[in-house]
Protein backbone atom coordinates (compact mmCIF):
# COMPACT_ATOMS: atom_id res chain seq x y z
CA UNK A 1 0.00 0.00 0.00
CA UNK A 2 0.79 3.36 0.61
CA UNK A 3 4.37 4.14 1.02
CA UNK A 4 4.90 6.82 3.38
CA UNK A 5 1.91 6.15 5.79
CA UNK A 6 4.17 4.57 8.33
CA UNK A 7 0.56 4.62 10.51
CA UNK A 8 -1.26 2.31 8.10
CA UNK A 9 -4.54 1.97 9.44
CA UNK A 10 -6.31 -1.39 7.97
CA UNK A 11 -9.74 0.44 8.74
CA UNK A 12 -9.18 2.81 6.46
CA UNK A 13 -9.98 2.13 2.97
CA UNK A 14 -7.54 2.83 -0.18
CA UNK A 15 -8.46 5.67 -1.90
CA UNK A 16 -7.83 6.42 -5.73
CA UNK A 17 -4.31 8.08 -4.75
CA UNK A 18 -3.16 4.94 -3.38
CA UNK A 19 -3.67 3.33 -6.91
CA UNK A 20 -2.41 6.33 -8.68
CA UNK A 21 0.74 6.10 -5.86
CA UNK A 22 0.88 2.12 -6.76
CA UNK A 23 1.40 2.65 -9.94
CA UNK A 24 3.88 5.01 -9.85
CA UNK A 25 5.89 3.15 -7.78
CA UNK A 26 5.50 -0.37 -10.32
CA UNK A 27 6.97 2.11 -13.18
CA UNK A 28 9.61 4.63 -10.96
CA UNK A 29 10.50 3.08 -7.52
CA UNK A 30 13.14 4.94 -7.64
CA UNK A 31 11.47 8.45 -6.83
CA UNK A 32 9.99 9.38 -3.67
CA UNK A 33 5.87 9.78 -4.14
CA UNK A 34 5.08 11.28 -0.47
CA UNK A 35 4.28 14.43 -2.36
CA UNK A 36 1.61 13.00 -4.82
CA UNK A 37 0.22 11.21 -1.61
CA UNK A 38 -0.12 14.48 0.46
CA UNK A 39 -1.13 16.82 -2.52
CA UNK A 40 -3.07 14.64 -4.34
CA UNK A 41 -5.47 14.21 -1.68
CA UNK A 42 -5.24 17.94 -1.47
CA UNK A 43 -6.50 18.95 -4.68
CA UNK A 44 -8.88 16.52 -4.35
CA UNK A 45 -10.34 17.79 -1.27
CA UNK A 46 -9.84 21.52 -2.48
CA UNK A 47 -12.41 20.34 -6.01
CA UNK A 48 -14.84 18.43 -3.63
CA UNK A 49 -14.62 21.60 -0.77
CA UNK A 50 -15.30 24.28 -4.38
CA UNK A 51 -17.97 22.01 -5.18
CA UNK A 52 -19.77 22.39 -1.50
CA UNK A 53 -18.82 25.81 -1.53
CA UNK A 54 -20.66 26.27 -4.93
CA UNK A 55 -23.62 24.53 -3.62
CA UNK A 56 -24.17 26.18 -0.46
CA UNK A 57 -23.94 29.63 -1.50
CA UNK A 58 -26.28 28.79 -4.61
CA UNK A 59 -28.97 27.18 -2.33
CA UNK A 60 -28.60 31.18 -1.19
CA UNK A 61 -28.81 32.62 -4.48
CA UNK A 62 -25.53 34.14 -4.46
CA UNK A 63 -22.10 33.73 -6.08
CA UNK A 64 -18.66 32.72 -4.40
CA UNK A 65 -17.59 36.18 -4.99
CA UNK A 66 -20.33 38.05 -3.34
CA UNK A 67 -20.09 35.32 -0.29
CA UNK A 68 -16.11 36.71 -0.24
CA UNK A 69 -17.53 40.42 -0.53
CA UNK A 70 -20.37 39.54 1.81
CA UNK A 71 -18.31 37.93 5.01
CA UNK A 72 -15.79 40.63 4.64
CA UNK A 73 -18.24 42.87 5.84
CA UNK A 74 -20.33 40.49 7.90
CA UNK A 75 -16.62 39.36 9.92
CA UNK A 76 -16.22 43.68 10.77
CA UNK A 77 -19.29 43.57 13.33
CA UNK A 78 -21.83 46.01 13.43
CA UNK A 79 -21.90 48.31 11.69
CA UNK A 80 -20.91 45.63 9.16
CA UNK A 81 -18.68 48.43 6.62
CA UNK A 82 -15.32 48.47 5.48
CA UNK A 83 -13.81 51.15 3.03
CA UNK A 84 -12.95 49.86 -0.73
CA UNK A 85 -9.24 49.75 0.56
CA UNK A 86 -10.34 47.51 3.48
CA UNK A 87 -12.36 45.15 0.91
CA UNK A 88 -9.71 45.17 -1.38
CA UNK A 89 -6.79 43.96 1.07
CA UNK A 90 -9.37 40.92 2.64
CA UNK A 91 -10.76 39.70 -1.24
CA UNK A 92 -7.13 40.10 -2.43
CA UNK A 93 -8.89 41.52 -6.37
CA UNK A 94 -7.85 44.66 -7.92
CA UNK A 95 -9.72 48.16 -7.12
CA UNK A 96 -11.55 47.79 -10.55
CA UNK A 97 -13.00 44.78 -10.35
CA UNK A 98 -13.99 45.33 -6.34
CA UNK A 99 -16.07 48.27 -7.60
CA UNK A 100 -17.65 46.54 -10.33
CA UNK A 101 -18.70 44.12 -6.94
CA UNK A 102 -19.88 46.33 -4.92
CA UNK A 103 -21.99 47.77 -7.87
CA UNK A 104 -23.57 44.33 -8.91
CA UNK A 105 -24.13 43.72 -5.09
CA UNK A 106 -25.62 47.21 -4.10
CA UNK A 107 -28.04 46.28 -7.45
CA UNK A 108 -29.15 43.52 -5.61
CA UNK A 109 -29.65 44.99 -2.01
CA UNK A 110 -26.84 43.28 -0.67
CA UNK A 111 -24.60 46.65 -0.04
CA UNK A 112 -24.93 50.59 0.21
CA UNK A 113 -22.50 52.87 -0.17
CA UNK A 114 -22.34 56.28 2.02
CA UNK A 115 -19.71 59.35 2.64
CA UNK A 116 -16.73 58.32 5.00
CA UNK A 117 -17.45 60.87 7.98
CA UNK A 118 -13.41 60.45 8.36
CA UNK A 119 -12.63 60.80 4.89
CA UNK A 120 -14.75 63.71 3.09
CA UNK A 121 -13.76 62.25 -0.63
CA UNK A 122 -13.67 58.97 1.26
CA UNK A 123 -16.72 56.16 0.53
CA UNK A 124 -18.10 53.11 3.12
CA UNK A 125 -19.52 49.91 1.95
CA UNK A 126 -22.13 48.69 4.40
CA UNK A 127 -23.71 45.53 4.53
CA UNK A 128 -27.67 45.78 4.33
CA UNK A 129 -30.11 43.43 6.12
CA UNK A 130 -30.57 41.88 3.08
CA UNK A 131 -27.01 41.36 2.51
CA UNK A 132 -26.44 39.68 6.51
CA UNK A 133 -29.37 37.41 5.62
CA UNK A 134 -27.73 36.01 2.49
CA UNK A 135 -24.27 35.70 4.17
CA UNK A 136 -25.06 34.39 6.96
CA UNK A 137 -27.62 31.78 5.41
CA UNK A 138 -24.94 30.78 2.95
CA UNK A 139 -22.09 30.52 5.88
CA UNK A 140 -24.47 28.32 8.08
CA UNK A 141 -25.10 26.20 4.62
CA UNK A 142 -21.38 26.18 4.17
CA UNK A 143 -20.52 25.01 7.79
CA UNK A 144 -22.96 22.48 7.78
CA UNK A 145 -21.27 21.07 4.42
CA UNK A 146 -17.93 21.30 5.75
CA UNK A 147 -18.82 19.74 8.68
CA UNK A 148 -20.01 16.35 6.63
CA UNK A 149 -17.02 16.55 4.99
CA UNK A 150 -14.83 16.30 8.35
CA UNK A 151 -17.63 14.19 9.95
CA UNK A 152 -14.95 10.53 10.00
CA UNK A 153 -12.43 12.84 11.77
CA UNK A 154 -11.77 12.64 15.54
CA UNK A 155 -11.68 16.52 17.20
CA UNK A 156 -8.55 15.08 18.20
CA UNK A 157 -7.85 14.30 14.33
CA UNK A 158 -9.86 17.50 13.10
CA UNK A 159 -7.38 19.80 15.27
CA UNK A 160 -4.38 18.03 14.27
CA UNK A 161 -4.97 18.05 10.65
CA UNK A 162 -5.87 21.83 10.73
CA UNK A 163 -2.28 22.20 12.90
CA UNK A 164 -0.79 20.50 9.86
CA UNK A 165 -1.95 22.41 7.14
CA UNK A 166 -1.34 25.36 8.95
CA UNK A 167 2.47 24.36 9.33
CA UNK A 168 2.40 23.35 5.04
CA UNK A 169 0.95 27.22 4.45
CA UNK A 170 4.12 28.92 6.51
CA UNK A 171 6.30 29.32 3.40
CA UNK A 172 3.33 30.45 1.76
CA UNK A 173 2.78 33.53 4.16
Amino acid sequence: MSRILSGYNPDVEPDEVDELVEAWTRERDDLDLAPVEVFSRISRLARLLDKARREAFTAHQIETWEFDVLSALRRTGAPYQLTPGALLRQTMVTSGTMTNRVDRLALRGFVERSPDPSDRRGVLVRLTAPGKRAVDGAFETLLASERDLLSDLSSTDRTRLAELLKQLMTPFR
